[in-house]
């Protein structure tokens, strides 16, 4: 386990952060307004429920796509494929952009190939200050002076706006992840190889072995689980964490390795300097273990110390053999794959919900991602999150693809290429 021992002080101030509506464009379907109301996701949200352990659908905002022809494959007639344009947008970094054309309709697709073994080429998360911060992909990718990048995976979108699963960032280290969920990610091992495959948090209070922590920087604390908050996250959100629940709860303040506070109530409004742990039902009487001035030192990571990770959704291909199944919910989509023959990464977006594009259902992802060399492959959030960004003609990065929405949705993380001159 990468221990993060943290000796800090204790919390003060919040982060509001209100996530504010957004507005989509279906494929014959109504207003912003008529989205909101249809959303299982949006209804949970207004009654003060969410459920972020399980998928909302097949994007973040929990809309159901138009459903796609049901023409089988062999009846789909020859890919037209028109329009192809590409360009280098740096050493070992191409962009490809198409039009594709079947039996289903039309398609728009924008690939980025990228060359990890390239001399000052790399990928690393992509994300805002702290953990529930959003951004344009394009605000993210300037954090870190990329060159390119896509958007990342699900999100918190009508409440906190936090990611669901796991980030790590080379130089900031783990900045969230959870135990039980979401567990689906793409990463660089400690050796620099790239892989996709489950990433669990692993955390323990070294004084309380027996205390189960599921979730560190996580939108919520599960049920009757410890969840632990660290400056990262930024600020406390009081009882949203808990999904409004007030009662049998308790909150524990870790400063400088010490219990500073252990209390029933939760506060908000306050930035986070140490560490606070949050529980639930029975994970508060876990808590109550804890006695102010005692020694608590709490460490984290995840298996493998791996360099950098993003989780995203649903496995795509693994050992070149699809793992999904559904053919008829289309949607924007953003993908990544690993080409093994090559060593390449194909970071993928395909436009959906306009008359130029249709979307892709995820068996076509599957199928597009070993078309185009992949072995595993990897889906990420689509709907107006599906965004692609790189460096243009003149040098400038800007969103090559036309998100959705009809503009870049602010989202909180993502994958940055850089490159460096060797």
């Amino acid at each position: 386990m990468q221990q993060a021992r943290v000796r800090l002080s204790v919390m003060a101030l919040c982060c509001a952060a209100y996530v504010g509506t957004l507005a989509f464009m279906t494929l014959g379907g109504g207003g912003p307004k008529d989205h909101e109301k249809s959303s299982p996701v949006a209804v949970q949200a207004a009654a003060g429920e969410r459920d972020t352990s399980r998928p909302p659908g097949q994007t973040s905002e929990g809309i159901t796509g138009p459903s796609a022809p049901e023409i089988p494959p062999s009846q789909r007639g020859r890919t037209v494929v028109t329009g192809e344009r590409s360009w280098q947008v740096s050493p070992g970094v191409r962009y490809r952009r198409w039009n594709q054309t079947n039996a289903r309709g039309k398609i728009r697709a924008h690939l980025l190939t990228v060359n990890p073994r390239r001399a000052g080429v790399s990928l690393d998360y992509a994300h805002a200050r702290y953990v529930p911060s959003r951004a344009p992909l394009t605000g993210l990718l300037a954090r870190d002076h990329a060159v390119a990048g896509i958007n990342g995976g699900f999100f918190d979108i009508y409440d906190t706006g936090a990611p669901l699963g796991v980030g790590r960032d080379r130089q900031q280290g783990m900045l969230h992840a959870s135990k039980y969920t979401w567990h689906n990610a793409f990463y660089e091992t400690s050796d620099g190889e790239f892989r996709i495959g489950p990433r669990m948090l692993t955390a323990q209070i070294e004084q309380f072995p027996q205390i189960e922590i599921t979730n560190v920087n996580s939108p919520r604390v599960r049920n009757g689980k410890v969840g632990i908050y660290a400056p990262a996250w930024g600020r406390t959100y009081g009882y949203r964490i808990t999904d409004g629940q007030k009662k049998h709860v308790r909150m524990v303040v870790i400063q400088d390795g010490r219990v500073a506070s252990n209390r029933t109530t939760l506060n908000s409004d306050q930035q986070i300097s140490g560490l606070v742990l949050i529980g639930r039902g029975p994970g508060a009487d876990a808590l109550s273990q804890l006695k102010v001035g005692s020694i608590a030192n709490v460490g984290w990571g995840l298996p493998g110390d791996p360099q950098m990770a993003i989780s995203g959704e649903s496995i795509l291909l693994r050992n070149g053999v699809r793992q999904v199944s559904n053919d008829r919910e289309m949607h924007p989509r953003t993908a990544i794959g690993i080409d093994r023959d090559t060593g390449r990464l194909l970071l993928l977006v395909i436009d959906g919900r306009q008359r130029f594009s249709r979307g892709y259902t995820l068996v076509e992802e599957a199928r597009m991602m070993k078309q185009l060399g992949a072995e595993d492959a990897l889906n990420f959030d689509g709907g107006g999150s599906s965004t692609m960004a790189g460096e243009n003609h003149k040098g400038r990065v800007k969103v090559l693809n036309a998100p959705s929405d009809g503009q870049q949705r602010k989202i909180p993380d993502g994958i940055a290429v850089l490159y460096s001159k060797p």
